[in-house]
């Protein structure tokens, strides 16, 4: 599948004007989720070519660039129609309880080949199966933890400027929760699980959520410390 977008070629030096540019804007309004995607995929080829060659050596992987699935409305729709216990419904009850439509993600629009335009879309566009995965609420806390998880997996520079960003904006409370129970869980979820960008995520929909959580080495997220 061909991946639908405005492809937007960058010289170096306007690589570093739109990092710059993004860093600052997302750290001065984090729900500017166009500024945090430009920050990603301007700071983060060297991550994306190292997923790229990760997926080729995996039979799942290779089968995604093969086939290049979306995690759209018109392709994961069927997930809102299986039974509670699976994968697929879980992914669809995060959702739906919290108004979300698969087919929010801004576009990519800085990647030098179709490829790689190919696998940041598909990291961005698995954002909220590692949600369900992993049992992450979508506040400040959830979200930075997920973004540690994504630096072990993917190494992406941006993914620790968000946990840094969404470190500085904690009161004390949530600070203290997230540094003694969020980080390190995630920390040490990130490292044992499998490679998560090597998943065809669509062919587990119809399994338990909880068989596909030990099948791929998943550790839910610490319950919230009374």
């Amino acid at each position: 599948m061909i991946i639908e977008r405005a492809r937007v070629p960058l010289r170096l030096w306007q690589q570093a004007a739109v990092a710059m540019g993004s860093a600052i804007g997302a750290l001065v309004d984090p729900r500017r989720a166009d500024l945090i995607a430009a920050l990603g995929e301007t700071t983060g080829k060297p991550a994306f070519e190292m997923v790229l060659e990760r997926m080729k050596k995996s039979e799942e992987g290779r089968a995604i660039l093969l086939e290049r699935p979306r995690v759209v409305s018109e392709q994961v729709g069927h997930a809102w129609d299986l039974p509670d216990n699976t994968f697929g419904a879980a992914y669809a009850k995060f959702m739906g309880s919290r108004n979300f439509s698969p087919d929010d993600r801004p576009p990519v629009r800085f990647m030098e080949t179709d490829e790689l335009a190919y696998v940041a879309t598909r990291a961005r566009e698995v954002h909220d199966l590692w949600h369900t995965l992993f049992g992450l609420p979508t506040n400040l806390i959830g979200e930075s933890a997920l973004k540690v998880i994504e630096f072990e997996q993917m190494y992406l520079p941006m993914c620790m400027l968000s946990v840094i960003g969404g470190t500085v904006r904690f009161n004390e409370k949530q600070r203290s929760m997230f540094l003694k129970h969020y980080f390190p869980w995630a920390v040490r979820a990130g490292r044992q699980c499998t490679d998560l960008m090597s998943v065809y995520y669509e062919r587990h929909f119809s399994e338990d959520l909880e068989q596909v959580r030990r099948k791929w080495g998943i550790i839910p997220a610490p319950q919230h410390p009374k």
